[in-house]
């Protein structure tokens, strides 16, 4: 499903060169809770937005369902991220005055999906990312973090992505709350949803299936876990 193969990315400014992915390889199949992991500066930040079409590689392949992603054209990379990629991030970023279903239908709305199809395909969204109906209706502002990161992750669900890429999504909660929305994500991944959790916390990585370790841009090992 994904395959990175010898990625390098270089940043270059007038001052100096660094050499932030150093020939990274690996691949990730379909249905797969992979973490890649590596403490600041290790890379993984910029390797997450290769693998989200985001940024492009200096070097290498990057192949997502078969298709060099590496190749692509800015409105090609953006529907790859439209349609392929659920994104969950660290801050929710959530419009504060929107509803928990008006966040999550966003990108329907966008996709120009008439009402009553956006709402029922939201709602199927909030109930599989464990968001209580009761909460549906609630403002952002009135909600607390862990439901706000449920309404995140139902937000990246509703385009049915081949894969979810979820960037230190723990990282604005406390342990508790943490640790249920990992196992939001385990339960995803049981229904077969593909996902790369991105983290620096090893505690955050075990809840995976595998562990890719990275550090100064380099895999130092690429371990199962489960």
């Amino acid at each position: 499903m994904l395959e990175c193969i010898n990625i390098t990315k270089k940043y270059s400014s007038a001052e100096n060169e660094t050499l932030a992915l150093k020939g990274i390889s690996f691949k990730i199949s379909d249905g797969e809770f992979v973490a890649i992991m590596g403490p600041s500066g290790s890379g993984k930040s910029t390797l997450m937005h290769i693998l989200g079409a985001l940024d492009s590689p200096t070097s290498g392949k990057y192949l997502l369902d078969d298709q060099d992603v590496s190749k692509l054209s800015e409105d090609q990379l953006a529907d790859v991220r439209k349609n392929k990629i659920g994104f969950v991030f660290q801050a929710f970023s959530l419009p504060p005055r929107g509803t928990g279903l008006r966040n999550v239908q966003l990108p329907l709305i966008y996709a120009g999906m008439e009402k009553s199809q956006r709402e029922k395909i939201a709602k199927h969204a909030l109930t599989q990312a464990g968001m209580e109906p009761s909460r549906f209706h609630h403002l952002s502002n009135q909600i607390s973090g862990g439901q706000m990161q449920r309404v995140a992750i139902a937000r990246a669900l509703v385009n049915n992505p081949s894969l979810i890429l979820a960037d230190e999504p723990t990282g604005n909660l406390d342990t508790k709350t943490g640790e249920i929305v990992l196992a939001t994500f385990e339960e995803l991944n049981r229904k077969g949803r593909t996902i790369v959790l991105i983290t620096h916390e090893l505690n955050v990585a075990r809840h995976a299936h595998r562990i890719i370790h990275i550090q100064d841009g380099e895999i130092l090992r690429d371990e199962k876990i489960k």
